[in-house]
């Protein structure tokens, strides 16, 4: 299947340390929208999209091949927020060097909409990793307490469900080199599996509520909040800090003054970048952190 996709960077906005499963083979992206296994290519503006002739998502009276490729574009084209208006959005930035810089060097990265689970879990095994450890702790629980699936010849897994990571221990989460993280995540599992933590229904909260229902859930603390909060359930607004971002923030708008508070950062993040600030966050976090790998 074939889709227009301009204004768009496949591999920039599956790299850019929003997600972290995706495998690059022969030029194209391997791995699973929710239990959608796909193959994701692009050539220039148009976005080759490679899917099982059988999918279990469907309902059983979605039989006719139209139907299933009318399903997987919208599956792939929802996820890839390719109805994100972007220009939009980049003319929204306030004008400085470092985003101008950043703007210019992240073109076509998209904030993608991921699976709230999945999201939230990746998330809380994210605490003090870089990204190449995050996805390899992620490719782990997938390979080993996921779905298998099979799409071209090889062999993705899908993201495991809450309840089925509530059933595992901490032991058997250690082994996925979760290390401290996996007793958050098992406690954060059982509370989502048991619906105390009713992820779906907190779309409905505003974002300050929101917040403090994730800051709650073992393992998330604000930064973990904001990237769940940007990452899946879309609040534009929301500006992850970690390391990165926090030096960035530093060095380029704050170069004369010693001592800036984490709470000064977080308030004068959402006052200057306003409604789009979880773009201009991931702008500046992959200009960073590509820049210095270039270095």
């Amino acid at each position: 299947m074939e889709i227009a996709a301009p204004d768009f960077d496949l591999e920039k906005t599956l790299n850019c340390g929003q997600v972290f499963h995706w495998q690059e083979i022969g030029g194209g992206y391997f791995g699973t929208i929710g239990s959608v296994p796909v193959r994701l290519e692009q050539t220039d503006n148009i976005l080759l999209i490679g899917a099982p002739s059988k999918l279990d998502g469907l309902k059983p009276s979605s039989s006719e091949p139209a139907d299933k490729r009318k399903y997987i574009t919208s599956v792939v084209c929802n996820y890839l927020a390719l109805d994100h208006p972007l220009g939009d959005i980049c003319r929204s930035f306030p004008k400085d060097a470092a985003l101008s810089a950043a703007k210019k060097f992240c073109r076509g990265l998209r904030i993608i909409r991921q699976p709230r689970w999945e999201c939230l879990a990746t998330f809380i095994c994210s605490s003090m990793k870089q990204v190449a450890h995050i996805r390899q702790i992620s490719l782990a629980l997938r390979r080993r307490f996921g779905i298998e699936r099979e799409i071209e010849g090889h062999r993705v897994h899908t993201f495991p469900r809450a309840a089925r990571l509530a059933q595992t221990s901490e032991k058997e989460l250690r082994e996925c080199a979760l290390g401290y993280r996996a007793k958050n995540l098992l406690a954060t599992a059982r509370r989502v599996a048991s619906g105390e933590a009713d992820l779906e229904d907190w779309s409905k909260l505003p974002d300050e509520e929101l917040r403090a229902r994730l800051c709650e859930l073992p393992g998330v603390g604000a930064k973990v909040a904001n990237c769940v909060m940007l990452f899946a359930y879309e609040r534009l607004r929301a500006f992850p800090i970690d390391v990165w971002i926090e030096r960035v923030l530093r060095q380029q708008y704050f170069p004369r003054k010693r001592k800036v508070t984490a709470q000064q950062l977080r308030e004068f993040c959402d006052r200057y970048f306003g409604q789009h600030g979880g773009y201009a966050q991931q702008y500046l976090f992959h200009h960073a952190r590509m820049s210095r790998r270039e270095r």
